[in-house]
């Protein structure tokens, strides 16, 4: 059986050659992340090469997601390492400085954004090494402001830091940010994940960044600042997916709200058609380890189960000791249990004539048994509303860009394909159930909905629905029509499923 929901892969030393992604596609991932807050352009710029060669070496589509840094906040230059203890001193300067032990129980040091210090007031809360060290904050002045440490641990040079409940009111890109974001738009990547939001304009923001630089590239808004939870509507409509970002958000809302907060954002997300990625510490025990725990694959399960579009490899696939392996036991997870899938939960209203029209096509395929729906789409909107309702069937998404192939490989149970023939509809039709049954991705003794709009290429027009049974497939399989075949380019050949 074939998986419904999409695995995304970071790229690090242990999977960037071409080999290793060849392997990573085939065992199931449909969307690889480029993580920018590590590597040069030239390193990504080969990866990303390589992705493109694992893509036409195994014929199968692949989308390609690249993370902006964001302005992550960290401690700045440690002369050694603070073994930090309950109720220990540390100074934060608002001058740069060499963090260093001052005095007994007693230590100072600079963030690489000394601004924030200034919005902090007594008895504010501050993460350090990304939440493992907690401090609170008893005193301030004009040089630095004083926290005592309230657990254990050990710090060194350039950890993250957080301040949980504090709004702060920093710029979303960087100058780093929009030199990595004009790579993205010049190298044609799919997906953009923008780190730190806390409102619609950030991601008005970002969207004005990329289009300076010509570019149209899907952004992807991570959740992991506690405002962005509280303006999740607003940044729903600014935004074509989220990502659920639990590392950060697990530090700026109490732990034990994570998982409802999860809960809530895929509904969001699923209620607009949107495409919703849950990431972080999935498998992240399979880092070093040959198997996962049983709470990880639990974890992964009960994404599945909320409406998760695609479940997210980090340090797993990065630097872990078998990605392919960490993959595999993902994709079994998956498989497992999108058999008890609760199909039914999934009932959204209508925003649009194109919504009935497509809620009503799930709903004919389920009640014929369908095998599959073959949905020809222009821009890709329809094949993701058809997801929405998340149909028992499988989604298959012929359209006339490659681009538009590439952005559905995030849509739950859509399976693309890239047709560069484009004619009257008959007639694509027949090339796609010619191309269908010659890779047995078609069966005539099965039936398939087809959904199509007309005017042709005219986006969020969908408005035919047509009923495949045996006659009418082998009538389509048997015209002269060729099958369409994917466009050739020097850089890259994307490949068909049909």
């Amino acid at each position: 059986m074939q998986k419904r929901t999409k695995i995304l892969a970071t790229v690090g030393p242990a999977s960037d050659n071409v080999e290793t992604l060849a392997n990573l596609i085939q065992a199931g991932v449909n969307v690889f992340r480029l993580n920018f807050s590590h590597g040069t352009h030239e390193y990504h710029s080969q990866v990303l090469a390589n992705i493109r060669a694992a893509m036409r070496q195994t014929g199968l589509i692949v989308g390609v997601m690249q993370d902006i840094s964001g302005p992550k906040i960290r401690v700045g230059k440690l002369n050694e390492e603070f073994n930090l203890e309950y109720g220990d001193l540390i100074d934060f300067y608002y001058e740069s400085c060499v963090g260093e032990k001052i005095g007994e129980n007693h230590y100072r040091l600079s963030i690489n954004q000394p601004e924030i210090l200034r919005k902090l007031n007594i008895s504010d809360s501050i993460y350090l090494y990304d939440g493992l060290i907690r401090a609170r904050i008893v005193d301030m002045n004009v040089q630095y402001i004083r926290a005592v440490i309230e657990n254990k641990g050990k710090l060194s040079s350039n950890k993250g830091i957080n301040f949980p409940n504090t709004r702060l009111d920093i710029e979303i890109l960087t100058e780093k940010d929009k030199a990595d974001m004009k790579w993205g738009v010049e190298n044609g990547i799919d997906f953009m994940a923008i780190s730190f939001v806390q409102n619609a304009q950030d991601m008005m923001h970002a969207r004005e960044v990329v289009q300076s630089y010509g570019g149209d590239v899907q952004l992807i808004a991570k959740i992991e600042k506690f405002d962005a939870v509280e303006n999740i509507d607003e940044i729903l409509r600014h935004s074509d997916g989220l990502m659920v970002a639990r590392g950060d958000l697990g530090i700026e809302v109490p732990y034990y709200r994570v998982p409802t907060i999860q809960k809530m954002l895929i509904d969001k997300a699923n209620s607009h058609s949107k495409p919703v990625i849950t990431a972080t510490q999935m498998l992240l025990s399979m880092t070093e380890k040959e198997s996962a725990t049983r709470a990880e694959i639990s974890d992964v399960a009960n994404a599945v189960l909320d409406g998760t579009d695609a479940v997210m490899l980090s340090e797993e696939s990065a630097i872990g000791h078998n990605p392919v392996l960490v993959v595999e036991t993902m994709v079994n997870t998956i498989r497992s249990i999108e058999e008890i899938y609760p199909y039914e939960k999934f009932n959204f209203g209508y925003d649009d004539a194109m919504d009935m029209v497509n809620e009503s096509a799930v709903r004919l395929g389920d009640s014929l048994d369908a095998e599959g729906i073959i949905a020809m789409t222009s821009s890709g909107q329809s094949a993701k509303k058809l997801s929405r309702y998340r149909p028992k069937m499988t989604i298959y998404a012929a359209t006339h860009e490659e681009r538009v192939a590439r952005l559905l490989t995030l849509a739950w149970g859509v399976v693309p394909a890239y047709l560069i023939k484009k004619g009257r509809i008959e007639d694509m039709l027949s090339d796609i159930i010619q191309s269908g049954l010659k890779r047995n991705i078609i069966d005539k003794n099965n039936t398939y909905i087809f959904t199509a709009g007309y005017p042709i290429g005219t986006p969020g027009t969908t408005n035919i629905i047509r009923i495949l049974r045996e006659n009418e497939i082998t009538f389509f399989g048997e015209t002269k029509s060729q099958p369409a075949k994917a466009k050739k380019s020097e850089e890259s050949a994307i490949p068909t499923l049909f």
